[in-house]
This record gives C-alpha cells, structure tokens and sequence, in this order.
C-alpha cells in the first residue's frame, strides 16, 4: 500500500530529576551535600532509509515516546541519560508541524535531523549549597522533553515527471526508456501509485523518471487520484507531458494540456513556471498532418515537440537525449529548507503570571503553572527549603497580590492544594 502522508505524535523524554543526597564516610565530617544532576532525556531523530518506499507504517503506529533521563545519585553521580529514538524514513520526506504547516526537516540526504529535544537533568542539591545555606534538601527538576504534532509528506525524487491525462501512454513510456515496470493496460488509471525509473544515459549518467498517476480536469480540487500525487510533481526538474496526439478517446489533445497545466497552476503557483517538453504519443493512430498541426501549435508557444510511439520506442531516443541536454542546465532538485520557529519574545515569557481568587476566607492562588516546578522542589520539613519557597513568592509578586487582595494574618493561603497559614 502506498502512503505518502502520515499524522503522528512526537515525545522526546524528560530529564531527570536532581538528587537530594548527603555524604557520609566515617571519620569525614561535615561531608556536606553531594546529590548528582539528572540525566538527559533521549532525543527523537529523524533519519532516511532507502529502503523505504512509503509512509505505511505510520498508519499503525502514530505515538513515539523517548525514553526519560535517569535520576541523580548520591556522591555527585550523573544519572544516565536516555537512548535517542531513531525513527527511519522514506528519503524525501518532509517534517512539518501539524498545527502550523511550519516546515521543520527535509529528509533528503543522508544527514540525520533532531526534531523533538529532550529535556535536560534537573541539578542536585549540591548545586544549591551557600556559604548560608550549607545542607540544602532540595534539588531541581529535569525539564520535559518537547512535545509535538507532526505532519509526515513524502514527495519523491525524481528529476523527470511524467504527467498528463489517463491512458495516453506514460507507463508505457516509462517501461521502455528504464527498468522500471509499471502496470499497463487499455484502461484509466491503471497506475495507482507513483512509478520511479533510472534512466541510463551511459556510464556514470542517469536521471530519474517518475511516472506520476494520471491527472484530470479538477485534480487539484480532489477529483480522480491526481489530489493525492500533485505533490510528487513539486520536486521535480521538468516534466514530460504526454498527450494523446490522435485523440483516440475523443478527447482534443491541445485541450488536454491546456485542463492539466491549469490543474498544476492552481495546486502550485511554482509550477507554473517549471519546463515542460510536450511528448505526442499513438503517433501511428494519426496522420502526419495532425502531427505537423500539434508540432506547429506547440512550438509556436514555446514548447518543444517529439511524436513518439512509445511501444515500439519510435522517437524515444531522440527525446531522452533532450531531457538529458536539458537537465545539464536545471539547477538541481528541490529540496525544502527548515522555517525556523516563531519569535519568542522572551521578556514575556520569563514573567511568572497568576491569578488570586478569594472565596469563603481562603485566599487561592490559580493559574500558575510555573509553581509547580518550584513546589516539586520544596521539603516543607525543611526550613531552608521554605525559605526559599518565601523567596520565590516575594520575587514573583504574589505575596504583593495577597496583600492587595486583603489578606490579613492567620489567613489560609491555597498554592495547589497546599494550604498555610498567611504570616507577614
């Protein structure tokens, strides 16, 4: 089954958290804190693997979770960080951020690309040891690993696209000027999914050719398959347009690039501009002067024509030799750089925000998730360790809030579900 767009959910892990440790060694005194750092959280990364050819395992599997850093020891010793999470990927596929449509990776070299980081340890208490403060209880946190929505899109390599309507003979095509074997059959739509092939030009030259589903007359609204595979065209170099020069199906075959160009402007201005070489096949269904009609037609709007007829490759070699003449001169295949993330103004977001909210007495302090890192880290049978929790709401302006809110001595102050008696 081929797949070329997938939706999953990306974890990295979370650092772990500092210890609280003191060391003891006899006949040390005074051997004062020693709790070690946290270990980092693994990361997810990216990486592409040729041996893919489709996003169909990301049908079955949408969550990837790193795994968490290890916490701190005593004796000053690092917890172990975290394995990073390797995820393998078609070559071509692009990384966006679900919410945004940011871009975020291009997969299409063989570099590996971090896109969720972990988070790192949190400190041990013997980072928090002062010359007033010399048997700290507390430690810090690790901090969470990122957490995100992504977007998977797999638009192929290929330096050729063949486009045009159904059944005018692009499999065809394909078949006879590489190795590739696509299905091919006297109806519409036999391909269902995008065809590569390597076509060899002699030692140490080649292209890429990429058979693209057949497009009709409203693809780009969804209609026919020609939604789902538009994007495969964007990558490429040039196309081939195929037509039909005999108009066998009744179809008029200068009718038919003009409905499948308008299908390409309207998914994708850059198209627009792209270079197209205009391919006449089933010349033998016709007479020499539709051929000369079409060829005239054509060249006078600035395109070049070759009548072929692809099963016998009549005409192939001539046009293969082109393509190849003409790629010399195209800049190489596109490749999508990372948009970076939005500015983050961070003067705003180093402010500690909250709310205060009085009710029957009781003083609440509410939507401040900041706090709750800080609350992690407080011993309340430690009389350091609320010393600093005091330090943290005066330096925040809650205690300022209360007073303006009109607590008064021997009120109840609620931080979270932790309750104490207001003391000025």
């Amino acid at each position: 089954m081929f797949v070329d767009i997938a939706k999953i959910h990306l974890k990295a892990g979370n650092g772990g958290n500092g210890a609280v440790s003191f060391h003891r060694e006899k006949y040390v005194a005074a051997g004062g804190p020693d709790g070690g750092d946290g270990g980092r959280g693994g990361d997810i990364i990216f990486k592409v693997d040729d041996n893919l050819s489709t996003l169909a395992d990301f049908r079955y599997k949408r969550k990837y979770t790193a795994e968490d850093g290890q916490k701190g020891g005593a004796s000053r010793c690092t917890g172990k960080s975290a394995p990073h999470l390797v995820i393998s990927v078609p070559r071509g596929t692009l990384v966006k951020e679900t919410e945004t449509g940011r871009i975020i990776a291009d997969l299409s070299d063989d570099e590996p690309q971090v896109i969720a980081k972990g988070g790192n340890g949190g400190w041990g208490n013997m980072h928090f040891a002062t010359a007033t403060r010399q048997i700290p209880r507390f430690a810090k946190n690790g901090n969470p690993g990122e957490e995100l929505d992504v977007t998977l899109e797999l638009k192929l390599l290929a330096d050729v696209g063949l486009i045009g309507f159904p059944n005018v003979g692009k499999s065809t095509l394909i078949s006879v000027v590489s190795e590739a074997k696509p299905n091919i059959a006297n109806y519409h739509f036999t391909t269902l999914t995008p065809v590569l092939g390597v076509v060899k030009m002699g030692e140490g030259s080649s292209f890429v050719m990429a058979d693209i589903p057949g497009l009709i007359e409203g693809a780009s609204e969804g209609i026919g398959l020609g939604h789902e595979f538009l994007r495969h065209v964007e990558r490429c170099r040039m196309l081939l347009h195929v037509i039909d020069a005999s108009g066998s199906e009744g179809r008029d075959p200068i009718d038919d690039f003009e409905k499948i160009n308008t299908e390409l402007e309207k998914f994708s201005s850059e198209l627009k501009g792209r270079p197209q070489i205009v391919v006449a096949n089933k010349c033998d269904l016709c007479d020499e002067e539709q051929i000369e009609s079409l060829r005239k037609h054509f060249e006078n709007s600035g395109y070049k024509f070759f009548p072929i007829m692809a099963p016998i490759c009549e005409g192939t070699k001539e046009l293969i030799d082109c393509v190849a003449a003409t790629l010399a001169k195209l800049p190489e295949i596109k490749k999508y750089e990372a948009e970076p993330k939005p500015h983050i103004d961070y003067t705003v977001k180093k402010k500690r925000t909250f709310n205060i909210r009085a009710y029957d007495g009781v003083f609440f302090v509410e939507d401040a998730p900041w706090l709750m890192d800080v609350m992690n880290t407080v011993d309340p049978d430690d009389y350091e360790s609320l010393q600093y929790f005091e330090r943290v709401l005066r330096s925040s302006g809650i205690i300022d809030a209360l007073r303006a809110a009109g607590v008064q001595e021997g009120d109840t102050v609620s931080v979270y579900d932790v309750e104490f008696e207001y003391v000025p």
